[in-house]
């Protein structure tokens, strides 16, 4: 076997389609292969199917395949157009090994999008040394390629957030599939239309509005206003992470307040925040001591953990509810301005909260979603424009099952999210 079909081997082509020559470049650090069609070849109209049609002329085009060891490899063949006697078209001939418009393989197209989902674009571009452009244009390719063949005709209960862009403006808000957990719908905004927009494209992908029995996101008026319009027989339930939230929020304005007068509650901002099991050993000496002090801080965390221990404890609604009018008596009447006004917002969303001890269910899936979001933004140190975060939150939390491959992958590797 001579070296040009050992390469023909390599590179996976099939007749009418060969190695003619191969060119090395160390200096260059590149491989170059000339694929060509054995003469008198004919081939199928692009256009109409049909077969056995001459060629009319050849146009020349170079692919950006997987690396030969350390060295880049191109693929540089002249592609054939065929003028069809049938339809009477002239058309150019798809070549087997990548797809039409790209300048990559579809095996290094694989290994592109496979690198996206753990590295971010830029730093893919600069390994590859391509423009991240060229990278962008492929994942949204294949990502809306393979969203187009999802289905979520199954789909029942859905998580809401929000999520943040960029700092302090162009929020996205994020739909996912609580029994996935996995992200069916991202789109730019936060008001009531972007449930809209969820409808449409749930419908779009096989599912059905009427399907979707519960919801669980905050207590957003913008939230509430587009669930009520859009899915108004779902259940909405207020789960007891956005519900803590609230209260975490009214605990820090009671000590940003008090703080002013109270020089020792000075750094322990996140004492009164955090989860207890999460203290360390001197954030608890730091609560022993200043729980003796007759803090007001100490007083609305109180009222916080007792929220808490509701959550922890209470086994259906009926019960819930006893002991949260308890609560929020004991909330109303505490004299923290901040606390009082949290209180009489939980009230306004009762039914809401209470169907919590009903359905169980919890946006604690969206919140982890949400932080691999926000992680890899972090890592990308920010995107562009909204719409990327968007394919990127679809790439790594959309679990899309029909993504192309790893190149290196094993048949018998996982190929679920990294």
């Amino acid at each position: 076997m001579d070296h040009t079909s050992l390469f023909t081997a390599a590179l996976g082509l099939q007749a009418p389609w060969e190695v003619t020559r191969v060119s090395f470049d160390p200096t260059k650090g590149r491989i170059d292969f000339e694929v060509g069609f054995r003469p008198g070849t004919r081939f199928a109209c692009p256009a109409c199917g049909a077969e056995s049609q001459p060629v009319h002329d050849t146009l020349p085009r170079s692919w950006r395949h997987l690396n030969f060891f350390q060295y880049q490899a191109y693929i540089h063949a002249r592609v054939p157009r065929v003028r069809c006697r049938a339809c009477g078209k002239t058309r150019q001939v798809p070549v087997p090994w990548a797809r039409p418009d790209s300048g990559f393989t579809q095996l290094m197209e694989a290994l592109i999008v496979t690198l996206c989902r753990a590295m971010p674009v830029r730093q893919v571009a600069a390994l590859l040394q391509v423009g991240d452009m060229r990278i962008w244009r492929i994942l949204d390719h294949y990502v809306t390629a393979a969203r187009a063949r999802e289905d979520f005709s199954q789909v029942r209960a859905v998580g809401v957030d929000e999520t943040a862009a960029r700092r302090g403006q162009d929020y996205i808000s994020l739909f996912c599939d609580l029994e996935g957990p996995r992200v069916l719908f991202g789109t730019e905004g936060r008001k009531a239309a972007v449930f809209e927009r969820f409808v449409d494209d749930l419908e779009a992908h096989g599912g059905c509005g009427e399907n979707i029995k519960e919801l669980c996101m905050d207590m957003s008026a913008s939230f509430r206003a587009g669930a009520q319009a859009q899915l108004p027989w779902a259940e909405i339930t207020f789960d007891e992470f956005h519900v803590i939230a609230l209260v975490n929020e009214a605990v820090d304005a009671v000590r940003r307040a008090e703080v002013r007068e109270r020089p020792e509650l000075k750094r322990s901002r996140y004492l009164w925040l955090k989860d207890k099991q999460a203290w360390n050993q001197s954030q608890i000496r730091q609560f022993h001591d200043l729980s003796r002090r007759g803090l007001k801080t100490h007083r609305a965390y109180r009222i916080k953990e007792a929220l808490r221990e509701i959550f922890a404890t209470a086994t259906n609604p009926a019960e819930a509810e006893a002991l949260l009018d308890k609560w929020y008596s004991w909330a109303r009447r505490c004299r923290l301005e901040p606390i009082k006004a949290v209180a009489a917002t939980l009230k306004r969303h009762w039914q809401g909260i209470l169907n919590a001890f009903d359905s169980r269910l919890s946006n604690g899936p969206v919140e982890a979603i949400n932080a691999l979001i926000q992680a890899a933004k972090a890592r990308a140190r920010g995107y562009r424009s909204p719409q990327r975060l968007i394919t990127m939150a679809y790439l790594i939390a959309g679990d899309l099952k029909h993504l192309p491959a790893s190149p290196y992958a094993t048949a018998t590797a996982p190929q679920g999210r990294p």
